[in-house]
């Protein structure tokens, strides 16, 4: 699924409930895609999410990009990971709260620390060494 597919968004959307590891692994990557990786920017070819896209609203648009961040972590939690894992991660969202607390220009910092993309490696790696059956081969398509 390359970025900007709205289509392969919904079709990500296909089981996504249960607390399984599967189904927590594809709720976490859909939630860092919708965040991270929403559409591309043309002109720089970058990938943009919500987290950058919301920093026009001052105040709100921090707050819950950060709301959202806080459920991937939530998520991690969930999945079993270390305390030490959990407090990185919510070391990343909350320094991306305070970059997106700069009104207007806190878009721009945004646009390079992606801390959700950084937290998703983190649960991915746990669910890799301890979830082996979660693993996803890039480029393989599900039906």
């Amino acid at each position: 699924m390359k970025a900007g597919s709205f289509e392969g968004l919904a079709a990500a959307g296909a089981g996504l409930s249960g607390t399984d590891p599967v189904s927590v692994r594809r709720r976490v990557e859909l939630m860092e895609r919708l965040l991270e990786r929403l559409f591309i920017l043309p002109g720089i070819n970058r990938p943009v999410g919500l987290d950058v896209v919301a920093n026009a609203i001052p105040v709100v648009g921090p707050l819950l990009t950060s709301g959202l961040g806080a459920y991937i972590v939530w998520e991690a939690r969930n999945l079993g990971l270390s305390k030490w894992q959990l407090a990185r991660m919510g070391s990343n969202v909350g320094f991306d709260a305070l970059l997106g607390a700069i009104p207007f220009i806190g878009a721009i910092p945004d646009f390079f620390f992606r801390s959700n993309s950084r937290n998703l490696r983190i649960i991915r790696r746990h669910l890799d060494r301890h979830h082996s059956g979660t693993a996803v081969v890039e480029g393989s398509v599900e039906r």
